[in-house]
């Protein structure tokens, strides 16, 4: 049942994070509309199980006053409201409350900080610090998001004789990571890449929307775009089995997806995600619809003949 939905309000981000998965960047474009925005929120109703509406990114906070709106539009309609953001504005303790003033009247029910190396290394008095303690004095209910470099935490013949190799830190494995943050980490058989351990596709309780209108069950992998046929069809009409990308991952993980669709691949990926991101993208060009926007593949637009331009070589590295 559907919970949840998170406005990607813009692609574009002041930081060009390592673990980002949506490739992130000050360059990066795609930035949802005032108009865009109701019509999520006019969708949302229609749903009729929606609780919860979601402004992040990229960083949402570059469009603050189109943000705000959105919130109070959301709230207007009896949603809860959350932000996800990197608290670059929080220059000071005077300005984070500036900032987060209009959003503690509003009562939005989260405020979720990304507060890490990877954001702002270990600067004990950095922005995020100061947004979170903002956040407390004006009484708006405050997470953290921190996410490391990754690690091994156990590996088989050092503590753990058996299973396989543990990967701390909290990165997700696709997108800007796969190129970042895999080199040197322990890999394991493609063919025990069998599940996706970290999205419900058949049932989903939350989905994300692009600028462009996408509609992400994970982030690049779409049921369709909203600006083309309503959210609420969409997601009333969606079937895992249906879905050329869902339906295989669902049935046997990435393992199954690359062989359904002769996917030439690597021997060993670090987990589910990096083997499947990296299956996704080589079939970009395949299913243009479902799998989208190219630049969450770190793919440019295609040139005349439809061929991609730049990226990453199809074993996920640079």
């Amino acid at each position: 049942m559907l919970t949840g939905i998170h406005i990607l309000l813009t692609y574009q981000c002041t930081l060009e994070c390592d673990h980002c998965f949506l490739y992130s960047s000050p360059r990066a474009e795609g930035t949802m509309t005032l108009a865009q925005v109701r019509s999520v929120l006019d969708e949302a109703q229609k749903i009729g199980t929606v609780e919860w509406i979601y402004f992040e990114g990229g960083e949402p906070l570059l469009y603050s006053l189109s943000m705000i709106e959105g919130v109070r539009l959301a709230r207007k309609m009896g949603f809860e409201v959350g932000i996800v953001t990197n608290a670059y504005w929080a220059v000071s303790d005077e300005d984070a409350e500036v900032w987060l003033r209009p959003l503690a009247e509003l009562g939005i029910g989260d405020l979720s900080v990304s507060d890490d190396s990877f954001h702002y290394g270990d600067d004990t008095h950095s922005p995020a610090k100061k947004a979170v303690a903002a956040a407390r004095r004006l009484g708006i209910p405050v997470s953290l998001i921190h996410i490391e470099k990754p690690f091994v935490e156990a590996a088989p013949g050092h503590g753990q004789e058996k299973g396989s190799p543990v990967i701390g830190g909290g990165a997700m494995f696709k997108g800007r990571a796969v190129e970042k943050l895999t080199a040197g980490l322990p890999r394991r058989p493609w063919r025990e890449l069998a599940t996706c351990p970290h999205e419900d596709l058949v049932s989903p309780s939350r989905v994300h929307i692009d600028p462009y209108g996408n509609v992400h069950l994970c982030q690049g992998v779409s049921v369709g775009n909203m600006w083309e046929r309503p959210l609420s069809e969409l997601i009333g009409r969606y079937e895992a089995g249906s879905h050329p990308v869902c339906g295989p991952l669902v049935e046997g993980g990435p393992a199954l997806l690359a062989d359904r669709y002769g996917v030439a691949h690597d021997d060993e990926y670090v987990d589910e995600c990096h083997f499947c991101y990296v299956v996704r993208r080589a079939l970009v060009d395949r299913f243009p619809a479902h799998l989208v926007p190219r630049q969450v593949y770190g793919l440019e637009e295609p040139e005349a003949e439809g061929e991609p331009v730049g990226g990453v070589g199809a074993d996920g590295r640079a």
